[in-house]
């Protein structure tokens, strides 16, 4: 079984690089259009500037979600590698199979082919589970999300929420523009 699990890992692994990938694009993307809006608003051509923030808060949505996915997959990972014994493997993995499918869920809009690889990961998890769970003859409930999985989501969204923050400058709001013209 750690074969399958190696390989699981480093599938995550390969997962976590492209969503990297998407969010440096997404991130360029957002400065571009965010300059527009910035040359849109010294030029007072409020149309230009509303269409561009509105594609702008689109981008943001999407890069969230790619952060988002992506922080709880690298969380994924670690708690894989340090599965050290059979027994561990089958209780460790039933909350990251809930976190996967949560992931992959919300990343099948945004990334079809990377959803269609997680649902992949998630089965080859949930087969190592089945198998191990014979070896020990323990069980894992996946039909309701366990509170680790939960923990591991609600940590990814905090950080991504306070990264978020960090990372992108505000969007001019209503106020600043009347500020402006006076």
């Amino acid at each position: 079984m750690k074969p399958r699990l190696d390989r699981a890992i480093n599938r995550l692994e390969g997962q976590i690089q492209r969503l990297d990938q998407t969010s440096n694009r997404l991130s360029e993307r957002d400065r571009a259009i965010f300059a527009k809006i910035v040359d849109a608003y010294s030029k007072h051509d409020a149309q230009h500037a509303n269409a561009f923030a509105n594609e702008l808060t689109e981008i943001r949505k999407t890069e969230k979600i790619v952060m988002n996915a992506r922080l709880a997959l690298e969380q994924i990972t670690l708690r894989l590698k340090t599965v050290t014994e059979l027994g561990d493997m089958v209780y460790a993995l039933g909350p990251v199979i809930g976190v996967l499918g949560t992931v992959r869920t919300a990343i099948t809009g945004v990334l079809p082919d990377a959803g269609r690889e997680l649902d992949q990961i998630g089965m080859e998890l949930t087969g190592i589970i089945g198998d191990a769970g014979q070896v020990t003859g323990l069980s894992v409930d996946f039909a309701a999300p366990s509170d680790d999985a939960q923990r591991i989501l609600t940590e990814a969204a905090t950080i991504v929420e306070q990264r978020t923050k960090d990372k992108l400058p505000e969007l001019p709001t209503a106020t600043d523009k009347s500020r402006a013209h006076t």
